[in-house]
């Protein structure tokens, strides 16, 4: 049967939280709302075979220069076909074409991404994920996911340092802030 990676639209969105919160479900993603996925629709790949949307993925800017992968799921039934690596190959390359010089994610699937060329990072090397979305996470105080980073201009490194002291204090008091606030 073939499958089909294009641009989502809002035709999409049920399946994709079909897809993305079964795994949510099974703690293996964060759950999406359909108002968290219309935002940012117009960055939302999907896989369509038949009809019907077996997987998805989007980019998220976090600054001019960085882009997170976010969402990435296929259909229960599509995984082990290549689906996944496909959708990631569109997403970097659509990412590339945006000018962007990295692409990166919070995975619980570190060897997938770094089959596809991602280099596993400290999670502070992505600190504007910090303070953008993560201090929202129900997960925040545990976090189990790893940060990968792809360097998407040709000739560049990906630099797996931690993130400055800077952003390691303000982690801190971010977690402070958190903790205080409930």
């Amino acid at each position: 049967m073939k499958t089909t990676i294009r641009q989502a639209t809002e035709a999409d969105i049920e399946g994709i939280l079909k897809i993305v919160n079964h795994y949510a479900a099974e703690n293996l993603m964060l759950p999406r709302t359909a108002e968290q996925v219309r935002r940012v629709l117009a960055h939302f790949l999907v896989a369509e075979q038949a009809g019907a949307v077996v997987g998805c993925g989007s980019l998220v800017q976090l600054t001019p220069q960085l882009t997170e992968l976010r969402s990435l799921a296929v259909a229960a039934d599509q995984r082990g076909t290549g689906l996944g690596r496909r959708l990631v190959e569109a997403l970097v390359e659509r990412a590339r074409a945006a000018g962007y010089d990295q692409l990166c994610a919070l995975t619980l699937q570190e060897g997938f991404f770094n089959s596809l060329g991602f280099a596993t990072v400290d999670r502070l090397a992505v600190s504007p994920k910090i303070w953008t979305e993560c201090i929202y996470c129900p997960k925040f105080d545990h976090c189990d996911e790893i940060a990968v980073l792809m360097n998407l201009t040709e000739g560049e490194t990906v630099t797996a340092e931690r993130g400055s002291d800077v952003s390691l204090g303000l982690w801190q008091q971010l977690k402070v802030s958190r903790m205080i606030n409930r």
